[in-house]
């Protein structure tokens, strides 16, 4: 398969990094975009081993969030950020069916926190398969730069922006950010940090974003790389067998 070719990059940090952007559009739009998604929250932990990390998550219900099960499964105890708190995640369920070494599938995961997770709106989740070719919005709290530096940044900012999706491959949906002709008006890519964090269509969570994929052995979200987000049509079952379950 093509993207086995790929150097892979799952984004997650042991520190708060967002998104690499055009080095034509200013930095700050990125910034103002990313509040409109008060949803996307930043997400930290250690493991059994006591390494840290910090990725980011969205808040689906108002005990529930979702993020990437490769940030979160193994962890020993973690915890969102919202509104300058920390609420611990009392409950990680990581898709049964995730393996590491199985690029492309079941990289999602729910937590739940034992008070309610209080902002304006809830996103509702993606429930059709028409992804291919849409104007999305990504959003996350990872890692920052541009298409032509990659990710060389940490400011703790959220920052959110827009692409096409161009693919759906295996269980991802695929962007890249365009050279030649810019896609969309605020183009942009997931960067280290942004796992977990959404990929949103007419404000439906349509995706959990995952990895970025480098042909050049260096997935640094700059021009030519792709990023990887974990297909929510595809779990949206899952995800509400497992909240009915665990509530």
């Amino acid at each position: 398969m093509r993207n086995l070719l790929y150097v892979l990059l799952f984004l997650f940090s042991s520190t708060g990094f967002s998104g690499t952007i055009d080095p034509n559009i200013p930095d700050n739009k990125y910034v103002e975009y990313g509040q409109k998604y008060e949803c996307v929250v930043g997400i930290c932990g250690n493991y059994e081993d006591n390494s840290p990390y910090c990725a980011s998550a969205v808040i689906i219900k108002p005990r529930w969030i979702l993020t990437a099960a490769h940030v979160v499964k193994g962890s020993k105890k973690c915890f969102i950020k919202i509104n300058n708190e920390k609420k611990v995640i009392s409950k990680i369920i990581p898709h049964k069916n995730y393996e590491e070494n199985n690029f492309g599938y079941y990289d999602i995961a729910l937590g739940y926190v034992d008070e309610d997770l209080v902002i304006n709106s809830y996103p509702q989740l993606y429930d059709n398969t028409d992804e291919e070719g849409r104007l999305c919005s990504i959003v996350g709290v990872g890692l920052t730069g541009t298409f032509e530096t990659g990710c060389v940044v940490s400011d703790n900012k959220k920052r959110a922006g827009l692409n096409i999706i161009d693919q759906i491959d295996r269980h991802l949906l695929v962007c890249t950010p365009s050279k030649e002709h810019k896609k969309t008006e605020l183009e942009f890519l997931i960067g280290s940090g942004d796992s977990g964090g959404g990929l949103f269509i007419d404000s439906k969570l349509a995706g959990i974003n995952s990895c970025v994929m480098a042909v050049d052995g260096k997935p640094n979200s700059s021009y030519s790389d792709e990023s990887g987000h974990t297909r929510i049509s595809k779990y949206r079952s899952w995800i509400i067998e497992e909240i009915e379950i665990n509530k």
